[in-house]
């Protein structure tokens, strides 16, 4: 017997970060949009723990031992529900790594619903959500999918009603960039007054009516990330990637989560396609792949 679950990347449509917490973490206001770009976890019996990993980053940006959220995810699982964790673990990645998409949360979420289906582990005495929020900040947004609302360091999320899709072209630009790292440089930033302390967080309701509208003219004004400048100071070679996007005819770009991906929104479906044709002819991004959003989280698919 096989299970295979995928879940989506996310696109942080707002991102207000606070200041530096007691714990080590930030205090977040995010809006988490769900796109359509999937890794995909097929899990199966076996003895111990073996991960495989195929596609975007399985030439060693992605590891294949316990340092693998997909392996932190069936640890935690099997001593929540008190089985062995035996499983052999496939990763078959789409989402690249490092990107600010989310990717390793996607795959421990798939993990974390494939492997709860192969061992027959429902009962288990921690609420999956739980379980998510110990594994990443952004695990339990993998398992919700949709439009939500993220507090505390993120991993606290509202789901949001909003039905109408909106359409991104996103553009990999470069090698990956450090979620720590750039949050490092935000404080560094802030502490020499390059920017403001984030002691009041930007509002998220423009952002949210925006999403329930699907207006893209709304939402283009609306888009926050206060890691993108940041992501920027240390990638200068990113404010290049951002004015094609805008050059090229998207409604607006930003960064998504740390970066270095470019999050170009389009007018419409037609319009993606478009956009992510003439950046694909750019040079500056090594994956360009048009998506929508919301769409759902992790769930079982074979």
């Amino acid at each position: 017997m096989t299970v295979t679950a995928r879940a989506p990347a996310k696109v942080n449509v707002h991102l207000g970060v606070g200041p530096l917490r007691p714990d080590g973490f930030h205090e977040l206001r995010t809006v988490y949009l769900a796109v359509s770009l999937f890794d995909t976890v097929t899990v199966g019996p076996g003895e111990g723990l073996a991960v495989t990993v195929t596609g975007e980053g399985a030439d060693g940006d992605v590891p294949t031992d316990r340092r693998n959220l997909v392996w932190q995810a069936a640890e935690l699982l099997a001593a929540s529900a008190g089985v062995p964790a035996d499983a052999t673990i496939a990763v078959a990645k789409a989402i690249p790594a490092a990107a600010g998409l989310a990717g390793g949360s996607a795959d421990a979420a798939a993990a974390l619903v494939a492997l709860d289906e192969l061992w027959g582990t429902r009962a288990a005495p921690d609420d999956p959500a739980d379980l998510a929020a110990q594994l990443g900040s952004d695990v339990p947004f993998s398992l919700l999918g949709g439009v939500a609302l993220g507090r505390g360091r993120g991993e606290q999320v509202s789901p949001v009603l909003a039905r109408q899709p909106t359409h991104w072209v996103l553009g990999i630009a470069g090698e990956g960039l450090s979620t720590p790292t750039v949050y490092r440089e935000l404080d560094r930033l802030r502490e020499v007054g390059r920017l403001t302390e984030g002691a009041e967080l930007p509002p998220t309701e423009a952002v949210i009516a925006a999403l329930r509208s699907g207006s893209p003219g709304e939402l283009a004004a609306a888009l926050t990330n206060d890691l993108q400048a940041p992501a920027l100071s240390l990638r200068p070679d990113l404010r290049r990637a951002l004015r094609a996007a805008g050059d090229a005819g998207a409604a607006a770009a930003l960064l998504s989560g740390s970066g270095p991906t470019v999050a170009a929104l389009a007018e419409d479906a037609q319009a993606a396609v478009r956009l992510a044709a003439v950046l694909a002819g750019e040079g500056l991004f090594r994956t360009v792949r048009a998506v929508h959003g919301p769409v759902a989280g992790a769930r079982v698919v074979a």
